[in-house]
């Protein structure tokens, strides 16, 4: 899996704690990677950002219910260990090997072409310091809209959904020819999440309508800042923070 165009930028790591999300913030749970049995250890909580991201939330929080009173963001990943990311990666790569009827152990092109959709959506699980996945910074959430009740709004895809369709702006075109379609609502939730979520500071993944980010080397190349303000968190500093 290829570096990302992020990758080279530096990190001037700010020493900023995580902390575990307020409960203003909505959780949808069961946590999806834990129910999988990845490997968060005895003090991985998932649900933890840094301070300054926590509190950018909490502003997108706000702009959102002042804007549509009846909904809520709703948060579906934060912090994840490098342990994590690597059992993610390759939980993605067989679940879309099976889909596919590929045989991931056995080299092929197929197997190349899939290895590198993947790689579009999952961070390399880099033990780099210069080059950490976004979510084991501490800087990255993967959220969605919810209603009063946590229920989480119709976005036209899957959080992780591996394709075309968890791009950002795959429903545009369709909801510009039918207004009225579903296609449009799912275009409109989207533009609402990433509306709100900008309005707090935040940049959003190109590749994905879900995750967003302050702070890291994603956001600092998308925002145009010269260097990232976070670098990868392990397990045993995330322990002593808890």
């Amino acid at each position: 899996m290829a570096l990302r165009p992020w990758s080279p930028i530096p990190i001037h790591e700010c020493g900023e704690p995580l902390v575990a999300l307020p409960s203003q913030l909505w959780r949808l749970e069961p946590h999806p990677y834990r129910l999988l049995g990845a490997p968060y250890g005895p003090e991985g909580d998932p649900f933890r950002l840094r301070q300054g991201v926590v509190e950018r939330l909490l502003q997108a929080e706000q702009a959102l219910r002042e804007d549509v009173p009846g909904l809520r963001l709703a948060i579906f990943d934060a912090w994840r260990p490098l342990a994590v990311q690597r059992f993610m990666v390759r939980h993605a790569l067989l679940q879309e090997c099976a889909q596919q009827g590929v045989n991931p152990h056995q080299p092929s092109g197929q197997r190349d072409r899939i290895e590198a959709e993947v790689g579009r959506f999952w961070a390399p699980p880099s033990d780099d310091p210069a080059t950490p996945p976004p979510h084991s910074t501490g800087a990255a959430v993967d959220l969605t809209l919810a209603d009063g009740a946590g229920l989480p709004c119709p976005m036209g895809g899957a959080i992780d959904a591996i394709g075309a369709v968890s791009e950002p702006e795959f429903y545009r075109a369709a909801a510009e020819r039918d207004p009225d379609g579903e296609a449009s609502r799912w275009h409109r939730h989207r533009q609402l999440l990433a509306q709100v979520m900008a309005s707090a500071g935040f940049a959003q993944h190109p590749n994905e309508w879900w995750h967003f980010s302050w702070g890291d080397q994603l956001w600092a190349w998308r925002s145009g800042t010269a260097a990232a303000r976070y670098g990868r968190v392990g397990e045993e500093e995330s322990s002593r923070n808890s």
